[in-house]
């Protein structure tokens, strides 16, 4: 049971009449300030540490130091600076984004109205103090446009009303009333820390202060955030190759040491291998794609990405949940309908409902004015002013309804102008029961279209020689309803059909009425699916068109986010207030924009410069331009490397000598890895933007294996033109003459791999090289004049006879032929399999 409000004092050691200045300060030694507890972001060794947890800078640092144990001194420089470059970026580019929000972020702060005592003999006055200086059992006063400095109960309350949207997201004011007893479920006589006071008064006793607040309670994620889709998908390929390449080594020395005996000689070549199958430049595009991707973000659309993978995982984003309210809509109504009693379109409705919201406003002074009378005053234009004015009576939560006083047009005659909910204006009406029955019917048609129903009536009376009271508003003429819609966000559909066309769904999460919510993305043209509400089951994938779970909780959001992960969705979630904070780390990507409370900016991975939808859409198709290069760099790099790697496990147990030696190995990868950096800067081809990207590790690991092992065989193909070709010159060494004809024709067939394997770009269908071709091109022509320099000759290599560049054109024709062919066959039937079956979804 409850507590009463005299239960509750005594509790809290307090009284009406507040605490001395003694116990104040003892309480807040004791208890501390109330402030909400910082949100402090990682330090640049937890950052660098994290950074160290991706498996494939994990096994790089850790083959590094290998390389170094086995005096490979190049090697380990070489893999330990990437590795270190790596990490230098992705700490830089998170440290950057911290420092954009820094102006961004903002508590509760201010003053606050609390009575306090000298001692306990002294009188309570009301003073200003500190809101950090507040304690449980401080006695405040509330007026409108204050600030909740604390949780508090009412101990009396008149007219209040406050705006919880800091906590529920939704912007209409909630009725607050000092209950005795305290009603049981309900939260009428409590007020949060950030809530706004809109209309009354209220005096209250505080509860809660600092981190044991509501506010402050919302701050701190419910449960340890799930791995991303790029987390997931990333790891879910790496530790396979990780074991992959942690097994390749054992397996060349076994080999080697029982067909040749040589063992320990081969453990340089043995890492070196190990070294060429890992894709050691992954870290480094990776963070290059993602950091180039989200500076042009900021600097043109105003967009901060706060975690760099949250750009990829953005790319892979196929189901955005939005609130309605200040998302679709700009949190502002508009009049949609003025009906009379007959249900047809009546402009005196209008007309009357704008006169007394007009009075309202000049004589009632409010601190703001009500949302519903600046849109009556808008639809109607100028009116009111022909009347005089004569007492306004202020919407009363406790009647729910608002009455303005003007002069009537006879001589001592007053015209009573009243608005307000239905129900309650009904009862105020002189009509018979059946009539009241079809009016009420009318305004419940209303609404389940979507609208919020004002009722309007008048009355004329002989002027009143007393103040005006509530009770004076009977026997009314009912005039008619005036129904109201959410004011559209501009843009907000054009941004919606923007996102549909790139493939992304779009779910509604929002405490609304189900009907509210599906008017407004009717409103906006859209094609409403599913709609229901939280406590309803509900498919987690949906069906097509906008989807709209209505009357959710906070637990709601984070629930149905957890559900469409859990199904195999890549979820983003767009909040602004603390209740959205449970979804927003639910979410695989969490957006907020900037002018949201301090704790949802925190938790976002993606803040807006505004809360616009557009906006999302551009970081959209930065994430999967990002995560387009990315998967070309991983699909070409790995099935190259994959193939390598095979051939020379077989050259090794075929041939009497060392396939290649271990400088020769690292020189290829360096100038493939090289090469490999222009993924980078490249241009995907549009039809890679138009659907969600993600790596999807079973069919990923098939795509590698099938043209790895394509790789191999034209890798097998060349020893066998080296075993069968004429040596034109006897001196030359057999040794020497296979390992520079196969370093040329491992460049050239990773030149081939790099243009031929892009992620969605064919060939024909590029005009110029662009950075891919340059440099594709460049790597070819390292592989030819690389083994006839200086360099060649430092690495043991020598100029090929012309019969063997012939030949090895031969090899590669034929081997560009069926790569050809194999893409070809792969698109065809990653098109006819649909979007769930490629290894990259684009």
């Amino acid at each position: 049971m409850p507590d009463t409000a005299l239960g509750l004092l005594r509790r809290l050691e307090t009284g009406p009449r507040g605490l001395t200045d003694t116990e104040a300060a003892a309480r807040l030694a004791a208890l501390g300030e109330n402030t909400p507890a910082p949100l402090a972001g990682p330090s640049w060794p937890r950052r660098c540490a994290r950074a160290l947890r991706d498996p494939f800078t994990a096994l790089l640092l850790t083959l590094g130091l290998v390389s170094a144990c086995v005096a490979s001194w190049r090697t380990a420089a070489v893999i330990l600076a990437l590795v270190a470059v790596s990490c230098a970026l992705r700490v830089t580019g998170e440290r950057r984004a911290d420092r954009a929000l820094a102006a961004l972020r903002g508590l509760v702060t201010g003053t606050a109205t609390v009575l306090r005592r000298t001692d306990r003999a002294a009188e309570p006055r009301a003073r200003e103090v500190p809101v950090a200086d507040l304690v449980p059992g401080d006695v405040v006063r509330l007026g409108p446009g204050d600030l909740v400095p604390a949780d508090l109960t009412l101990l009396r309350a008149r007219g209040l009303t406050v705006r919880e949207d800091v906590l529920t997201g939704e912007s209409a004011p909630v009725p607050k009333h000092a209950a005795e007893p305290p009603e049981p479920g309900t939260d009428a006589q409590l007020c949060f820390q950030g809530c706004a006071v809109v209309t009354g008064s209220a005096t209250a006793v505080v509860v809660e202060t600092g981190p044991r607040t509501r506010f402050a309670a919302a701050q701190r994620a419910p449960v340890r955030r799930e791995p991303s889709a790029f987390d997931r998908s990333v790891h879910g390929i790496s530790w396979v190759l990780v074991r992959f390449v942690l097994l390749t080594p054992p397996l060349v020395l076994m080999a080697a040491a029982a067909l040749h005996g040589r063992g320990v000689a081969t453990l340089p070549f043995a890492v070196a291998v190990a070294v060429g199958l890992t894709p050691e430049m992954l870290p480094v595009i990776v963070t290059t794609c993602l950091a180039r991707a989200a500076a042009l973000l900021a600097r043109t659309h105003q967009v901060v990405v706060r975690r760099l993978p949250a750009l990829h995982d953005l790319g892979a984003v196929d189901v955005l949940c939005v609130d309605k309210t200040g998302t679709l809509t700009r949190n502002r109504p508009v009049v949609a309908a003025a009906l009379g009693p007959d249900g047809r379109t009546d402009p005196e409705v209008l007309r009357w409902a704008a006169v007394g919201a007009w009075w309202t406003l000049q004589l009632a002074d409010p601190p703001a004015p009500d949302a519903l009378d600046e849109a009556l005053l808008n639809a109607a234009g100028p009116v009111g002013e022909e009347y005089d004015g004569v007492a306004a009576l202020p919407f009363d939560p406790a009647h729910r309804v608002a009455t303005a006083v003007v002069a009537g047009s006879g001589l001592g005659r007053h015209v009573l102008v009243t608005k307000g909910a239905v129900e309650d204006v009904l009862d105020r009406c002189a009509l018979p029961e059946d009539e009241h029955r079809r009016l009420l019917g009318l305004a419940a048609r209303q609404a389940e279209d979507g609208l919020r129903v004002l009722a309007v009536a008048t009355a004329e009376r002989p002027a009143a020689v007393r103040p005006y009271r509530a009770a004076d508003a009977r026997g009314l003429t009912f005039r008619g309803l005036v129904g109201f819609r959410d004011e559209l966000a501009p843009g907000a559909a054009e941004a919606l059909r923007e996102l549909t066309a790139l493939g992304v769904t779009v779910h509604v999460l929002t405490g609304d009425h189900p009907a509210t919510a599906a008017r407004v993305c009717r409103d906006l043209g859209l094609d409403v699916g599913e709609v229901g509400t939280a406590s309803t089951a509900m498919a987690a994938g949906g069906t097509g068109g906008v989807r709209i779970v209505a009357r959710c909780t906070p637990e709601d959001k984070a629930r149905i986010v957890g559900g469409l992960r859990e199904a195999g969705h890549t979820v983003g979630f767009l909040g602004d207030g603390v209740n959205d904070v449970p979804a927003l780390h639910a979410a695989d990507v969490g957006i907020a924009p900037r002018d949201a409370v301090g704790v949802a900016r925190e938790s976002a991975d993606v803040v807006l410069g505004r809360k616009d939808l557009t906006a999302i859409g551009h970081a959209v198709v930065a994430g999967r331009h990002s995560s387009a290069n990315i998967a070309s760099y991983l699909r070409v790099t790995l099935s190259s490397n994959l193939g390598n790697v095979l051939a020379m496990l077989a050259a090794g147990l075929l041939l009497p000598f060392l396939p290649m030696l271990p400088s020769q190995v690292l020189a290829q990868n360096l100038c493939f890895d090289a090469a490999q950096l222009a993924f980078a800067h490249d241009r995907p081809d549009r039809a890679a933007l138009r659907r969600p990207t993600r790596l999807r590790p079973p069919a990923f690991l098939r795509f590698i294996t099938g043209f790895g092992l394509l790789n191999a065989v034209a890798d097998l193909a060349t020893f066998a033109v080296l075993a069968l070709a004429p040596h034109g010159d006897a001196a030359l060494d057999d040794r020497v003459l296979f390992h520079s004809a196969w370093f040329t024709e491992n460049l050239l067939t990773q030149a081939l791999v790099m243009v031929l394997l892009r992620t969605g770009r064919r060939v024909a269908g590029r005009r110029r090289p662009g950075p891919i071709g340059w440099s594709a091109a460049a790597l070819a022509a390292a592989g030819l004049m690389i083994p006839l320099s200086p360099l060649g000759a430092a690495l043991r290599m020598t100029g090929l006879p012309a019969v063997h560049y012939l030949l090895l054109a031969v090899v590669l024709g034929v081997y560009a032929l069926a790569l050809a062919v194999a893409r070809a066959r792969h698109d065809r039937r990653r098109s006819e399999d649909g979007p769930s079956q490629p290894w990259v979804q684009p």
